[in-house]
């Protein structure tokens, strides 16, 4: 009786000193970081006004994706909040501010991906969901696939409800002007992307965009692709790219900085600095992505002058941010 009585005081002794089952020690119970594209933003070609306007958006895009995390919502339901409010921004090159391509429409594409199963949902080359998120979700959770594009896609959304849009809804001044440009060298991309660990120990990764300006008819990017654009794996880390997305497909770069934790032992900052700083920079690929690893450590790393970047913890850190930091 004595036995078992020890024995049971030093499970729950154990019990005591690691914590909640679900959570680590030390360990945030939320963790919520998002982008809005990376590549040579600059204050000085900024407008206060401008400069305002995007804080503000990248902050209610965290309260969004933070309100579902610190109610006891999943990952998947946090960065496709977080996604939502930034496709329906005119600020940034996804959704209604997706810029134009070669023929003077909008082609969106986007991913996303859950870490406690590996199961993954995108489309691309969609014209009329008006949030290519919602249908990047309904691709994961809908059907057996895991990519389905133009029509096949926009089908799917029509079939599981998602919000149509007609073009007109997509087109907005500035991306027109950017279309205009183009022969001066105006060529222009960028994204939006969330990641977010959740009170039970879960990853998610979501990214969504409107791809390049004058991009090739039937050019895809790597937002749409598992492992160059979005990857997510509850062992390691969760991850959303933006930047010239044939080299994050040529590098595999969102799944090459997982392998690197899994497989070598990198630390999450270790990991995206290599394949950003070193590996990308090397053969001239711009471009930056923010990740969250299992133990909720945050890396936003970009070989550009600027990113739009946000987080926000459990714990009250939070941080918004566009240029690049400076010594």
């Amino acid at each position: 009786m004595k036995l078992r009585f020890s024995v049971l005081l030093l499970i729950l002794t154990l019990i005591n000193s690691f914590g909640h089952p679900c959570v680590a020690q030390n360990r945030p119970e939320y963790v919520l970081v998002i982008h809005g594209g990376a590549g040579t933003i600059l204050k000085e070609n900024m407008t206060p006004e401008k400069e305002k306007a995007y804080l503000k958006k990248l902050g209610e895009a965290l309260d969004a994706g933070e309100q579902v995390l610190k109610t006891g919502g999943s990952s998947l339901d946090a960065v496709t909040q977080a996604i939502l409010v930034m496709e329906n921004s005119p600020l940034f090159n996804a959704g209604k501010g997706a810029v134009f391509t070669a023929e003077g429409v909008n082609e969106m594409d986007a991913s996303i991906m859950n870490g406690k199963d590996l199961n993954a949902g995108a489309v691309t080359g969609v014209r009329h969901i008006k949030n290519p998120i919602l249908g990047a979700r309904a691709v994961m959770e809908k059907t057996p696939h895991v990519l389905l594009a133009g029509a096949g896609a926009e089908e799917l959304a029509l079939k599981e409800g998602l919000e149509m849009a007609d073009s007109s809804y997509f087109f907005t001044e500035s991306r027109w002007e950017n279309y205009l440009k183009v022969k001066e060298k105006a060529e222009k991309h960028g994204t939006v992307g969330a990641v977010a660990l959740d009170k039970y120990g879960n990853l998610a990764a979501a990214t969504s965009t409107g791809g390049m300006t004058y991009k090739m008819k039937g050019r895809v990017g790597d937002s749409p692709i598992i492992g160059a654009g979005t990857y997510a794996d509850n062992n390691t880390c969760a991850v959303s790219a933006t930047g010239h997305g044939e080299y994050f497909m040529r590098y595999v770069v969102t799944y090459d900085i997982t392998a690197l934790m899994k497989y070598k032992g990198f630390s999450l900052k270790e990991a995206t600095e290599e394949v950003i700083m070193r590996k990308l920079k090397n053969v001239g690929g711009d471009g930056g992505v923010i990740a969250v690893d299992k133990d909720g450590n945050i890396a936003i790393t970009f070989n550009t002058a600027g990113m739009y970047r946000g987080y926000t913890r459990s714990d009250g850190e939070r941080g918004i941010m566009i240029f690049k930091k400076t010594k």
